[in-house]
């Protein structure tokens, strides 16, 4: 029984573990690409001091998360109880890590709305033609999400284009596409992504987006918590099968391999 044991909790541990470096490879990997992309983030990361130390939380989360597979790995296939140990406790670690950032999340929501305006306004100023993928995804929020800006319409002011036009420019992307008359606006030939409005005021949607955000969020509360139980699940099941393989075989130094 327990030989059983050990072989079941030796392959669920293994696969678990080439999963959790495969994640941590595409994690270290997002957060070089926000770090390197000269096109798209290097302005706001360069001007927001928040951003660029998040970028370098990614990349150390994800090669923390790498390191963290291969050792589980080594210890489940060599089946060594000191590596094992030492894979349990990083575990356990994370686990409490994360109970804490979630706190601080809780309880700082208001310092991070903030320092998110911060980031949304940099975008804001520097939109052009240029299509990056920051912009691509500003626009498709706003498109798909039917909001205008971060807090309203109103932040989109920070762009020199749109403040010192004589004419009433406002991002094509913002335009309410349920207004009656489909005529109200026509696509400024100098700037692609910018409409002219044809009415005294912008056909635009009235609600910023952080408060579509916040209700994308609320609606799917139950999703998110689902994801954030499944990952302290899988957690909660790598320390048990870890101690499980610790108490079921004999240590033998043997099994590790020379170079």
């Amino acid at each position: 029984m327990g030989e059983k044991c050990l072989n079941v909790s030796k392959y669920f541990l293994f696969l678990f573990n080439l999963i959790f470096f495969l994640l941590g490879v595409a994690v270290l990997g997002f957060g070089l690409w926000l770090l390197l992309d000269n096109e798209s983030f290097t302005v706001v990361i360069n001007n927001v001091t928040s951003v660029k130390v998040a970028c370098y939380i990614l990349v150390a989360v994800g090669a923390f998360s790498m390191l963290m597979g291969f050792v589980g790995c080594v210890g489940a296939i060599y089946e060594i109880r000191c590596v094992l140990g030492l894979y349990f406790t990083c575990l356990v670690l994370i686990l409490i890590a994360q109970i804490v950032a979630g706190s601080l999340i809780y309880f700082q929501k208001e310092g991070l709305h903030n320092q998110m305006s911060q980031v949304i306004s940099k975008v804001l100023a520097g939109f052009s033609n240029n299509n990056t993928s920051t912009e691509r995804a500003w626009n498709f929020v706003q498109k798909n999400m039917e909001c205008c800006g971060w807090t309203n319409h109103e932040d989109w002011m920070v762009h020199q284009v749109i403040k010192n036009s004589s004419e009433l420019l406002f991002p094509c992307s913002c335009q309410n596409v349920s207004m009656t008359d489909p005529n109200l606006a026509e696509t400024d030939p100098e700037n692609s992504w910018l409409c002219k409005s044809k009415t005294a005021d912008w056909p635009v949607y009235s609600t910023g987006c952080s408060k579509s955000v916040e209700s994308w969020l609320l609606t799917n509360i139950g999703v998110v918590l689902g994801i954030c139980v499944a990952v302290a699940f899988i957690e909660l099941l790598g320390m048990v099968l870890s101690v499980c393989m610790c108490r079921n075989f004999q240590e033998d130094y043997s099994k590790v391999p020379k170079y």
